[in-house]
């Protein structure tokens, strides 16, 4: 049996800044990019998510990200 997650904006932003951290994809490029590390029967949930949260899937993965916290070398 298949287990869908319900996602909710701070394990999305979460997700996202873990593929930013892993260089899989880059702040600049847009949320809709996220979707390929999404299961494709949840795409409906994560972009609801989303959009609840007034995120647009054209808008960049910084703005998900908002301030980092950045640690000095």
């Amino acid at each position: 049996m298949n287990t869908i997650i319900k996602y909710d904006i701070d394990m999305i932003k979460d997700e996202a800044l873990q593929l930013v951290k892993k260089g899989l994809v880059h702040r600049q490029e847009p949320i809709f990019t996220l979707f390929q590390y999404i299961p494709g029967r949840e795409w409906s949930y994560f972009e609801h998510e989303l959009e609840n949260n007034e995120y647009l899937l054209r808008d960049r993965i910084i703005d998900l990200l908002g301030s980092e916290k950045w640690e000095e070398d």
